[in-house]
C-alpha cells in the first residue's frame, strides 16, 4: 500500500466522522437530513483542518450487531459518504460496525471511497457483541469479484475485545497481513480514547516488514510526537471533538491544532524515528 500515492503524504492524518444514529438503530432520530447535515459539517472541518484523508462510522449505532447490518443503514451510509465525497477531496475510508465489511466494501467500491476500516479481519475476537471471527476469505473474495482496488485496513487485537487464546503481538501483525492479505494495519488501546504503547508499535512496524502501520485511538496533540516516531499514520477522532469529548461534533481549532503538533513532530528527526525507519524498511 502506498501511503503517499493514496494520500499525498507518507505519514496520513485520517479523521473520523462519527455519524448520528441511522436508521433501524435504537436512537434514530427520524431525520437522515439531520444526520447528513452533521456528517457535511464535521467532513468539512476536517478536510479544512489538514487531514489527509476521512473515515465515515456509524459510530452511534451502538449497540452493533456482530454480523451484518440492516440495509437501512447501507443504503443510509452510500448515501451519506456519496455526499462528502463531493464536498471533500481528501481519500474517504468506511468502516461499518462491528464487523460488517462486507457491506463497508459494497458501499466504498459503489461510491468510489478509497478504503475500508475491518475490526476483525483474522482470528476470533470476544467482544460485547460477543464472538466476533475474521472474514477474509469472503472478503478477500468478494474484492476480487467486484474488480475493485478499495484498501483494506484491519486492526490487530481490536479495542473493545479480548482475543480466544493468547496471540503474540507480532503473530498477530504477520499474520493479519500474510493471511489475511491486508494492506495496512491498526494498533489501538484496549479501548477508545486509550493509545497503544510506543513498545507495542514498535513491535508492530517490525513484524509489518514495510506495510503500513497505523495508530488506531488515543492520539493527541500531547502523545503524538512520541507515538508518530514508531508508526506510518494515524487514525484520530476523540482529541478533534469539542472539549475532546466523543459525543461532541469535530472542533475545527482543535483539527488544526492536532494537525499542527503531528506535522511538526514529523518534521523533527529523532534517533527513535530514525530507528523505526531503519525497521520499516529492513527485513
Amino acid at each position: 500500500m502506498d501511503l503517499k500515492q493514496l494520500f499525498k503524504t507518507p505519514n496520513p492524518i485520517i479523521g473520523v466522522v462519527h455519524l448520528l444514529p441511522l436508521p433501524t438503530s435504537p436512537r434514530w432520530g427520524g431525520s437522515l437530513k439531520t444526520v447528513i447535515e452533521r456528517a457535511e459539517r464535521e467532513a468539512t472541518a476536517l478536510a479544512s483542518g489538514g487531514v489527509d484523508g476521512i473515515i465515515v462510522e456509524n459510530f452511534f449505532d451502538a449497540p452493533f450487531t456482530n454480523g451484518q447490518v440492516d440495509p437501512a443503514v447501507v443504503s443510509a451510509m452510500t448515501l451519506i459518504v456519496d455526499r462528502l465525497m463531493n464536498l471533500v477531496t481528501v481519500p474517504i475510508g468506511i468502516n461499518v460496525l462491528r464487523n460488517d465489511a462486507l457491506s463497508g466494501l459494497a458501499i466504498a467500491s459503489c461510491v468510489g471511497a478509497s478504503f475500508i476500516r475491518v475490526n476483525v479481519l483474522t482470528g476470533v475476537m470476544a467482544t460485547d457483541q460477543g464472538l466476533i471471527e475474521g472474514q477474509a476469505h469472503q472478503l478477500l473474495r468478494y474484492r476480487r469479484e467486484l474488480g475493485s482496488e478499495v484498501k483494506i485496513l484491519a486492526d490487530v487485537l481490536v479495542k473493545h475485545a479480548r482475543p480466544l487464546g493468547s496471540p503474540n503481538l507480532t503473530t498477530a501483525v504477520q499474520e493479519t497481513i500474510e493471511r489475511g492479505l491486508a494492506d495496512g494495519v491498526i494498533l489501538s488501546g484496549w479501548a477508545t480514547g486509550n493509545p497503544p504503547s510506543f513498545e507495542d508499535l514498535e513491535l508492530a512496524i517490525a513484524a509489518a516488514k514495510g506495510t503500513p502501520v497505523f495508530i488506531g485511538s488515543g492520539a493527541n496533540w500531547d502523545n503524538i510526537s512520541t507515538l508518530m516516531q514508531a508508526a506510518n499514520g494515524v487514525i484520530v477522532c476523540s482529541s478533534l471533538k469539542r472539549h475532546g469529548q466523543l459525543e461532541q461534533p469535530v472542533d475545527p481549532i482543535r483539527v488544526s491544532q492536532f494537525v499542527e503538533a503531528t506535522r511538526r513532530s514529523l518534521s523533527l528527526e529523532t534517533p527513535s524515528a530514525s530507528l523505526a525507519a531503519i525497521k520499516l524498511h529492513s527485513g
